[in-house]
């Protein structure tokens, strides 16, 4: 029987099996910055406050000085935010704030309700400021979805990189084969090792193969094809931007084309809850949904303690952590 259930292309978000919601995946190949950590190019001609059509190669999204995403709502759910290339500056309404980049992880619980901003300050004033981001909506079940909100870092110096030959394997949640990725957040679906919440980055030298290891037959697994040229595997032969859904207990190989291939591959328990989602916010019912707006009407989740809702670190600073405790981690 083939492994392969389903392949499709892929947009700028990636449809996802549950438990995860989907997969927002950003390539900009920013100019080089300004002294406001903002493009030094001009910004006529671009629908700011809502620019995500790519002209010259990037998008501001919501920012209108500097890219991102200024202040905004999440509840009853986690984002995972993988950023390969480039700089995020991530604030929140619980005083808490952070740099991170270049091959970190930052896990976001929103559970009962966080406003944050996360943007992309462009500290390059020589050079060529690129950004490569995937952002993943982990959903929380029903006992979870108003937990405290708690954000941590998976810093790229501790994250496990498995080498296999011609394969690379980032170990970002769960394990691969017998090594196993650094903590998650404590309230997510993936704290508990028998629901099987796995997320690899992947690498694999042209003309490589790769055989994925077998999992459990209840865990959704997904592959995401992201960049190369093409891969062949049971017969189909598959160009870049196409994501596989697979069986996950049954053996794949991947056999890569002609140029370095680059995946993302997710697998995890699924939830099997109802999905209630309007914008920003995840709940397992409408009701629950017109809770939480609002409440986020009356609070703001807390309220946003700081100077403007595109927040940014300075020219400055490097990588970093301030957490809502007071402590700090500095990279």
């Amino acid at each position: 029987m083939t492994a392969v259930k389903k392949i499709k292309q892929l947009g700028a978000q990636w449809e996802t099996q549950d438990p995860f919601l989907f997969c927002a995946y950003h390539y900009d190949n920013y100019p080089k910055g300004n002294i406001h950590l903002g493009p030094d190019a001009p910004l006529n001609g671009r629908n700011l406050g809502m620019d995500f059509t790519i002209k010259d190669g990037w998008r501001m999204y919501h920012g209108r000085s500097v890219p991102g995403f200024p202040a905004h709502p999440h509840r009853g759910f986690e984002t995972i935010t993988i950023v390969e290339e480039g700089l995020a500056d991530h604030s929140d309404s619980l005083g808490a704030c952070g740099r991170f980049g270049n091959g970190d992880v930052q896990w976001m619980t929103a559970g009962k309700g966080i406003q944050h901003s996360e943007m992309f300050p462009l500290l390059n004033q020589e050079a060529q400021n690129p950004l490569l981001l995937f952002q993943l909506w982990l959903n929380l079940p029903r006992a979870s979805k108003m937990a405290e909100p708690h954000y941590k870092m998976l810093w790229h110096e501790d994250i496990p990189v498995i080498q296999e030959g011609g394969i690379s394997i980032k170990v970002i949640a769960g394990r691969y084969k017998n090594t196993k990725a650094l903590s998650p957040a404590p309230d997510s679906w993936a704290a508990k090792a028998e629901n099987g919440v796995n997320i690899w980055l992947v690498q694999l030298d042209p003309q490589g193969s790769w055989e994925i290891p077998v999992d459990h037959s209840s865990y959704n697994r997904t592959l995401y094809f992201y960049k190369g040229d093409y891969i062949k595997t049971e017969g189909y032969e598959i160009p870049e931007e196409h994501g596989l859904d697979l069986f996950a207990d049954k053996a794949i190989t991947i056999k890569n084309g002609n140029v370095e291939g680059h995946f993302l591959c997710i697998q995890g328990k699924p939830i099997a809850e109802p999905v209630a989602q309007q914008g920003p916010f995840v709940m397992n019912d409408y009701q629950e949904i017109n809770d939480a707006i609002t409440e986020y009407r009356n609070n703001q989740f807390g309220g946003w303690p700081w100077p403007k809702p595109d927040q940014t670190h300075g020219n400055e600073r490097g990588r970093f952590a301030r957490y809502t405790d007071g402590s700090e981690e500095i990279k």
